[in-house]
């Protein structure tokens, strides 16, 4: 042990001389920890006296030891508590780098899946030989290449051979799992520098004694007292950044007096600590600007020493970059720490590449360790590896400065690698960090469209839920707003290569929600894989399968369990007037009530007539009857359709009532539960309400000119003179009424019945409720447009006053009882027929002008039929020919 491991010899004799609870490893363990991890300095220092009590000189080093981690590093302190006690002369700063290293090889190192490798892309070096730098698995230094072709063969192959060899070795010793952390490889590789720096300068020093140069030395000059160490409190485990540490305390050589070899030895073990983040002599890195912005905050400018020799300075400043991207990703993985799940994924992968960078320079050190690596060879196998880091940097930096997150972070690097086509290399690379970093992202997406469920603490997800509180709990009218309302998508939080499944990701959650809200248990039938793929696209596929399966599972909840169309069938029946003997005796019923203002109407007693009339007529077999029920509204309906087509959606609210009849207020309601209510939502009641209320209200003109038709076998039994008072009358009636019944006829035959059997086809074959729900909005939109209900709300209030004026005729027959022949009566009788006639003639050209403008409409289909003689078109001529005489 002592050969490989003095420190640990040390600890062990101690330990066995005071019997303390410790292990060598165990202490080790804890001088290594990170900050975090580490017990106090206090703690860390009892356990140094524990173990050195028995020693004579104990005191003194624990009062040196106590003041060196008061400023250092406690894995540097105990290496000078080591050397305290070492019996031997233990030298600890004879002790070379590649001992740290062949030391940090034999460790179990943490079990981590490889992005591409920074070197595979070199494995087809000159040299074919199978020569390996681990073949042994107790330390790297126990075997050495017999041939310099196989040094490079083994180096060239890049980390991944290497690290399947470590993951071999980790399996025999996982009980050190803890010494594997990436931290603990750092704080390993800091300690060691110390060592080969002393042992360089002891190298050096010895040639210059023989005579290979005769000043080695600046005499005269004190040894340099380096800085104090950075505190813990200032530095992260995860960034170096160029910390000055006290691993050099002897005098500096001067470069310049060195041989070529010796000068290329010492710069190559320099610049491998610059390209892990080490501050040396003859390779410093300038302080950064703290105003610097833009590209110039990630990056490092190194300043080589004008000494060295200039063949070796310009090799240098080419594997310099290198150093500097690498520093540069880990400022920019240390800032961007924390700032939400895709950057944390990003970061995790770009832990792994650094933990692949940090075996490439443990095998690079051992080539030098054995006098094999050259300058020019380290140039020729980093250059892959400083073509793919410069990639990395460049796309991490403008991450950065454009402050990408989340969904933008993960477009970013889409858009990043359709433009790498030409570098496989680099173009890997980047797919391997994608696919890491979509990681959680994906996971959102699979759990959203497999289950309907949205866990986005940090708001990254495309879906954003704007449900506040439980469904149940939500008021009157949740459903008209649930669908469009509760889940929608952010569009600036969708990756370009989801942007065109946006719509079907958000109905596919939709649907398994409304499916769980059912109290139905969400099943997928096969397993599910998502993963970022450039190539395949293979989640497209997925996305696909789980739309159609939640598509088609919301389907049967509402069409097979809760027969939506049968609640469908019944509101037509109801609310269209399909149940025409219903229809005739609800009206018989209420009538009496109906007539009175509004606020004299008692809708108990209409809830009373209403079921007994559901039960009286063949709408007694109805199951769904009950869902029916009588509302007075508070105005009429031209306000109601003036205030929808205003988009006012609070129009239901309560205002003060007009001065209307229960007629002109009335109108059905239809009340389902969830989920049908996604269908039938207060919204689609309402237009049903309106085209409800226009035939009810026609229908009930209609009954009241009938009644005056008993007047006809009254007037038979007058005179000649007598009945011819009446003949006018009668003949006015008769054309209101056919004005009525066309305009009923058209509404309920010629747009209903049509509208009605096209929409039932389609819902054959709809294969989700977005269809369901656009193909009954398209039945009412087009009902309401043809029925004169929707733009052409002018044409609404010309059909109203018809119905007024024939309304106002009716009372004024059923109220007349002088038979005294005087022009009052006829009188009266011709104002109502020109008004009538006015307002007809003002209807139907109103049609006639809109129909010239829009074909498509059936609107002349009723100036057809009511005009069918074209009697109306003939005074509609005289009239024009009048106001032009006068």
């Amino acid at each position: 042990m002592s050969k490989t491991d003095p420190v640990r010899q040390v600890l062990a004799n101690l330990i066995f001389e005071t019997q303390a609870p410790y292990t060598p490893d165990s202490i080790l363990r804890e001088f290594r920890a990170t900050h975090e991890k580490r017990l106090p300095i206090h703690e860390l220092l009892q356990v140094l006296v524990i173990i050195s009590r028995k020693r004579p000189n104990f005191e003194q080093v624990i009062t040196e030891i106590k003041q060196i981690l008061k400023s250092k590093d406690p894995m540097y302190a105990l290496l000078v508590f080591a050397e305290r006690y070492s019996e031997d002369g233990l030298h600890l700063r004879s002790s070379p780098l590649s001992n740290e290293m062949a030391s940090l090889a034999t460790s179990p190192l943490p079990s981590k899946s490889s992005l591409s490798t920074l070197s595979e892309v070199h494995a087809s070096a000159s040299c074919t030989s199978r020569g390996s730098l681990v073949d042994e698995p107790q330390g790297i230094a126990t075997s050495t290449p017999s041939k310099s072709c196989e040094s490079e063969t083994a180096f060239s192959k890049g980390l991944i051979p290497r690290r399947r060899q470590l993951q071999s070795q980790r399996s025999q010793g996982s009980n050190r799992e803890e010494r594997g952390d990436l931290s603990v490889i750092k704080e390993r590789v800091l300690n060691a520098v110390s060592n080969r720096s002393m042992s360089s300068y002891r190298t050096l020093t010895s040639e210059a004694a023989s005579g290979k140069t005769s000043s080695s030395l600046k005499t005269g000059t004190p040894p340099a007292v380096p800085p104090t160490g950075v505190p813990d409190e200032y530095r992260t485990h995860l960034l170096w950044d160029y910390y000055k540490v006290d691993g050099n305390q002897m005098p500096k050589t001067e470069i310049a007096a060195l041989p070529l070899v010796s000068q290329q030895r010492v710069i190559l073990d320099e610049l491998l600590h610059c390209l892990t983040g080490v501050r040396e002599n003859f390779v410093v890195p300038v302080l950064p600007d703290p105003s610097s912005v833009g590209l110039a905050r990630f990056e490092t400018v190194f300043v080589v020493n004008t000494h060295l020799d200039r063949s070796l300075a310009e090799l240098v400043q080419e594997i310099l970059p290198l150093a500097s991207h690498f520093m540069g990703i880990q400022k920019i993985v240390t800032a961007t720490d924390g700032q939400g799940q895709v950057i944390n994924s990003l970061n995790e992968a770009l832990q792994e590449l650094t933990y692949d960078f940090y075996l490439l320079i443990v095998q690079a050190e051992q080539e030098l360790h054995h006098q094999q690596l050259t300058i020019q060879k380290l140039l020729y196998y980093l250059q892959p590896t400083l073509w793919v880091m410069e990639e990395v940097w460049t796309t991490l930096v403008d991450i950065q400065l454009n402050e990408d997150r989340g969904a933008a972070v993960l477009t970013h690097l889409h858009e990043r690698i359709k433009r790498l086509e030409g570098d496989r290399a680099a173009q890997k690379l980047i797919i391997g960090l994608t696919r890491k970093a979509a990681e959680p992202y994906m996971r959102m997406l699979k759990l959203w469209i497999q289950k309907g469920v949205i866990v986005d603490r940090n708001q990254e997800f495309l879906v954003e839920d704007n449900e506040v509180i439980h469904r149940d709990e939500l008021p009157e009218h949740y459903s008209d707003d649930y669908w469009e309302k509760r889940y929608t998508v952010r569009r600036d939080h969708i990756p370009a290569f989801l942007e065109k499944y946006s719509d079907k990701i958000l109905r596919t959650g939709k649907y398994l929600n409304v499916v769980r809200q059912c109290g139905k248990r969400v099943m997928p039938t096969q397993q599910m894989h998502l993963e970022f793929d450039p190539n395949s696209e293979r989640y497209v596929s997925v996305i696909n399968d789980a739309y159609y399966f939640a598509a088609r599972m919301l389907l049967d909840v509402l069409l097979a369990e809760n027969d939506l169309m049968g609640h469908l069938q019944s509101v037509k029946r109801y609310l269209l007037l399909n149940q025409g003997d219903f229809t005739m005796q609800f009206m018989d019923a209420c009538e009496d009530e109906l007539s009175k203002n509004v606020d004299h109407v008692l809708p108990m007693t209409l809830e009373n007539l209403l079921g007994l009339t559901l039960r009286l007529s063949s709408a007694r077999n109805d199951p769904y009857k009950d869902d029916l029920h009588c509302e007075l509204l508070p105005y009429d309906l031209v306000t109601q359709m003036s205030k929808i087509m205003n988009q006012k959606e609070e129009y239901w609210q309560a205002q003060h009532r007009l001065d209307l009849s229960g007629i002109e207020c009335f109108a059905f309601t239809y009340e389902v539960k969830w989920p049908v209510s996604l269908v039938l939502n207060h919204i689609a009641i309402s237009k049903y309400q309106m085209l409800f209320r226009q035939l009810f209200y026609c229908k009930h003109v209609e009954r009241q000119l009938c009644k005056i038709w008993k007047e006809n076998a009254i007037a038979k039994k007058f005179s000649p003179q007598a009945a011819e008072l009446y003949r006018s009358a009668f003949t006015l009636r008769q054309r209101m009424m056919n004005a009525i019944q066309n305009l009923e006829y058209y509404m309920m035959i010629e747009i209903i019945e049509p509208n009605w059997h096209i929409f039932i086809e389609k819902m054959k074959n709809v294969e989700n409720v977005d269809n369901v729900l656009r193909l009954h909005q398209d039945f009412l939109d087009s009902c309401l447009k043809n029925c004169m209900l929707t733009e052409s709300s002018h044409l609404n209030r010309a059909i109203f006053k018809l119905c007024k004026i024939c309304l106002k005729f009716c009372e004024f027959i059923q109220c007349e009882t002088s038979l005294d022949p005087a022009d009052t009566f006829s009188e009266r009788v011709r104002r109502f027929d020109l008004e009538f006639t006015a307002l007809l003639i003002s209807f139907l050209t109103q049609i006639t002008n809109m129909a010239k403008k829009n074909t498509a409409d059936r609107f002349m289909n009723l100036v057809h039929r009511i005009n069918f003689n074209a009697f109306y078109s003939d005074q509609m001529d005289k009239l024009c020919v009048k106001d032009a005489m006068g």
